[in-house]
């Protein structure tokens, strides 16, 4: 056969080749299905026409499913150090900024060749030789600012803020009095996302997200007529007030606002009571706490024996990422998603199966993740990484992997996750599941968040001696922290006469000598259970208000029980407290009392109300107290009506437990309706039809329409929101859910009560918003500390001071 001239290959593929134009996103630091980059072993390959890179091993696969041929192939080569040139001390090894270089970082040279698949003919580039077409394209391949670099510039950026020109000289009209919370946009019902505005003081809701999420344009139209500039976003303000969230309308941007203690004082909001007791005893004492965490939570200060391999790998800080990692770690050390992206889905399966561009499918990034942290590739330490053999450290440091891929993909729905901010663990994890199972959608028996999902059922029994049951799904246990059932009274009460003694001399309290609660797990879950007194609720059977009893317990058991500790209490005067107290979990639980039994032989329902005329009389009032609670806390008062009536008045934690996983329904803002929805109400055919072709029925398509006002969008997210909708069965039937042909929790996982923990992630600082999550995991029979790219034995794990708890079940 005869040999063909590279540079007539390279030719006959020209029309394969593109330039880059300034929108497109190209790919330089990392492989699209690894976490090889320009600097491993095989370099680094970019598609000349779609600019998405791929390691050595996987840039075939990339030929194959898209035909692509031509490749610029970057390697980076460490610079070798001249001998004579002293060697760095090891004191320096552990330093280095996460995504920037130090100065300490070896140089690299970096060598480029146009390679053409299938053969891998290379052509030496810069060349003269080359057509100027590949030289052009090359060039601005090489000028472009990588994707993955721009990402990370701009959330970095959102984070720096300059001073706002309209600060200095803001007038201020009006008297309005600000309250510390109940706040509602002025024009609509919105209670979140609120602007005060500095001039006015008007309370009014943020910009409209393009998914229909955020408010209603309300702040942004105020400034549009009246020219105000600056606002601020309430829930922002804390004592610390340059973190407080200043929007410059003018200047389109996030601001500082260095008269912002003077702007708020003006409308009664007084930050000076809370910046005067600054550094009180009370405040050195929660210092003294949070190093003391630090130290405890990290295991600082105690040589950490470093572990590698298969399963144990770092994930590098992206910046503030740690509360991505800790959870991510925990997720990827259960079999539901070991399974499902890494054992039953190799990359090219994910590759072949994801959509042109891979960065953008979860699917494919969380095998991708999933490969990287379980097959140990990556898993080795940073020297050897760099081809240095270093003295060794105790420091438990590998050079880890960067989960950017991932966090853009799973933050790109999310306005707060996709910022460099510190975020709430909890709120992540359950975001995170959220999406997970929309992605396996189509095919649910394969979804790995279904092991964590288990059904809550309360029992209400009414004066009348009838009863009435409420069902509702959950991914987490958040359980109250019941602190009257403390273990340690004498020695609190000795440390606590200490103190004041102290205090009265003018000394402090050492952090060795603090002595903080400790409440044993079982009284957390006992909580839960425990019967409670409803006042005020409304019974169908006596068509009056009674005193009723609620209990609750789980209608199935997962194969991943998830305990949230509710740490973190809003005190008067805008100030989140985070409880100091030690919670004694044992390895082994058994929750097997906690199961519900549903309606019992010989018990009677509480009638459903009358239909017709009746109706209107006899339908659930809302429980007054319950809204007003609900209403100080923030939310919208007819969204707290909607939670009270449909949780049959149980209580305000019921209310507010219905209201979080209820915030995105299509038909929230609805007003209350007192009779069954007409299931036959006229929709437009043609979005009936389009919904069939999104694969679901006509009845619940019909449905969904129905209560999203016949928006597409909005029907498909009250679907997944409603997985168990059926057109026959009224979805707001709470009294007859246990007569209802397909409970809500079918086909959950179930099985036996006890449990194992295998899994803690711990926060340490005063608010989830701040501070640094870490993660301590069962594997192997030893308990392992991750702690961003650190992995290491863990030596004494912090068992009482988790904020998530992870159990897994024991299968006999």
């Amino acid at each position: 056969m005869e040999e063909i001239n590279p540079m007539e290959l390279l030719r006959s593929n020209l029309s394969r080749v593109r330039i880059p134009e300034p929108t497109n996103r190209i790919y330089k630091q990392e492989c699209c299905l690894s976490f090889d980059s320009p600097r491993s072993e095989g370099g680094l390959f970019i598609d000349m026409n779609t600019f998405l890179a791929f390691g050595k091993g996987y840039v075939v696969w990339n030929y194959e499913k898209t035909g692509n041929p031509v490749y610029l192939h970057i390697k980076q080569t460490k610079k070798l150090v001249p001998e004579d040139r002293p060697s760095k001390k090891p004191t320096l090894l552990a330093i280095g900024i996460d995504g920037g270089f130090d100065n300490n970082e070896p140089e690299y040279e970096e060598t480029h060749n146009i390679v053409i698949l299938p053969n891998y003919v290379a052509l030496p580039f810069p060349s003269v030789e080359l057509p100027e077409k590949v030289r052009l394209a090359v060039d601005a391949i090489l000028m472009a600012e990588g994707a993955e670099r721009k990402e990370q510039v701009a959330a970095w950026t959102a984070d720096k803020k300059q001073i706002s020109a309209y600060a200095m000289d803001l007038r201020q009209i009006g008297s309005v009095v600000v309250p510390p919370s109940g706040w509602k946009c002025t024009k609509c019902d919105k209670t979140e996302n609120l602007w005060l505005n500095l001039t006015d003081g008007m309370i009014l809701c943020g910009r409209r997200n393009w998914d229909g999420t955020g408010g209603n344009n309300h702040a942004i139209e105020h400034y549009k007529e009246t020219g105000y500039p600056l606002a601020v976003k309430l829930g922002t303000i804390t004592a610390d007030l340059e973190a407080a969230d200043v929007f410059s309308y003018p200047e389109d941007d996030s601001v500082v606002d260095p008269l912002l203690a003077q702007h708020l004082a003006y409308f009664g909001i007084d930050f000076s009571s809370l910046q005067k007791t600054e550094m009180t005893t009370a405040e050195r004492e929660l210092d003294q706490n949070t190093n003391f965490d630090w130290n405890r939570i990290q295991e600082s200060g105690q040589e950490v024996e470093p572990i590698y391999g298969p399963g144990y790998t770092g994930l590098v800080n992206l910046g503030n990422s740690c509360y991505m990692a800790a959870t991510m770690q925990v997720m990827f050390s259960t079999h539901s998603f070991c399974r499902q992206y890494y054992m039953n889905q190799s990359l090219k399966m994910a590759f072949e199966t994801a959509p042109a561009d891979p960065t953008v499918d979860l699917n494919m990034q969380l095998t991708k993740l999933g490969h990287g942290l379980l097959s140990g590739k990556y898993s080795v330490p940073a020297s050897e990484k760099d081809g240095t053999t270093a003295p060794a450290i105790t420091d438990a440091k590998q050079e880890g992997i960067p989960p950017r891929m991932f966090k853009a993909v799973i933050a790109a729905s999310h306005p707060e996750f996709s910022t460099m901010r510190q975020q709430d663990a909890l709120e992540f994890f359950l975001h995170f599941l959220d999406q997970v199972e929309r992605s396996n959608a189509v095919k649910p028996e394969l979804d790995p968040s279904r092991s964590f999902k288990f059904g809550v059922e309360e029992r209400i029994l009414c004066s009348s001696g009838k009863v009435a049951y409420n069902k509702r799904l959950d991914y987490i246990l958040s359980l109250n922290i019941p602190l009257h059932e403390v273990t340690n009274k004498e020695e609190l009460e000795a440390f606590h006469k200490i103190k004041a003694e102290k205090i009265s001399e003018g000394k402090d309290v050492s952090s060795d000598e603090i002595v903080r609660p400790r409440v044993p797990l079982e009284a957390c879950l006992a909580s839960f259970a425990a019967p409670e007194e409803i006042p005020e609720f409304y019974s169908t059977a006596l068509k009056a208000k009674t005193t009723a009893i609620k209990t609750a317990g789980l209608t199935s058991f997962p194969d991943y029980l998830v305990l949230h500790m509710r740490k973190f209490v809003m005190e008067a005067g805008w100030v989140p407290k985070k409880l100091d107290v030690y919670i004694d979990v044992p390895d082994i639980i058994d929750i097997s009392h906690m199961r519900s039994k549903g309606l019992q032989p010989g018990e009677e329902l509480l009638p459903e109300s009358a239909p017709g005329s009746e109706a209107e009389s006899s339908q659930p009032v809302a429980n007054e107290e319950i809204v007003a609670q609900l209403v100080s806390m923030g939310f919208n008062q007819l969204h707290c009506q909607k939670a009270a009536i449909n949780t049959l008045n149980t209580g305000v934690e019921e209310a507010m437990n219905w209201l979080l996983s209820h915030m995105d329904d299509p038909d929230i803002d609805a007003p209350i309706c007192h009779g069954a929805q007409g299931a036959g109400a006229s929709v437009d055919q043609s979005k009936v039809d389009t919904l069939i072709s999104f694969g679901f029925q006509e009845e619940i398509a019909r449905m969904a329409l129905n209560a999203s006002g016949g928006d597409i969008e909005k029907a498909t997210d009250w679907i997944f929101n409603n997985p168990n909708a059926s057109a026959s069965s009224d979805m707001d039937t709470t009294t007859s859910s246990s007569s209802v042909p397909t409970p809500v929790d079918a086909g959950l996982p179930d099985g036996g009560g006890r449990y194992r923990l295998f899994g803690i992630v711990s926060h340490i600082g005063t608010s989830t918003q701040c501070g640094h999550y870490v993660a301590h995991i069962l594997k192997d029979g030893r308990w392992v500390i991750f702690n961003d790219n650190k992995v290491g034995a863990s030596i004494n794990p912090p068992k009482d001071m988790g904020y998530l708890y992870f159990f897994e079940r024991i299968t006999s």
